[in-house]
């Protein structure tokens, strides 16, 4: 089962409308994703609590549709 990048980033911007969203398919099998989300909704956020937002934003599909995301998250310049 293989789920879209696009898919991926829809559900991220759903959650934060202001990302940035950079989506990479690491092996070309629509299950193994890199992202990079960058927000102003992370400002004074630690990494664990901004990585929660977007697997929360994902809606429980890591470990099924979606096998592996490797994220990557910051805060505006």
């Amino acid at each position: 089962m293989a789920m879209p990048a696009a898919e991926i980033e829809s559900l991220i911007r759903a959650a934060l409308p202001d990302a940035d969203i950079k989506i990479t398919d690491l092996a070309g099998d629509g299950d193994h994703y890199a992202a990079h989300v960058v927000s102003t909704t992370f400002v004074g956020l630690n990494r664990v609590k901004q990585h929660k937002l977007v697997y929360e934003a994902l809606g429980g599909r890591m470990g099924g549709v979606l096998h592996a995301l490797q994220l990557t998250t910051a805060v505006p310049n």
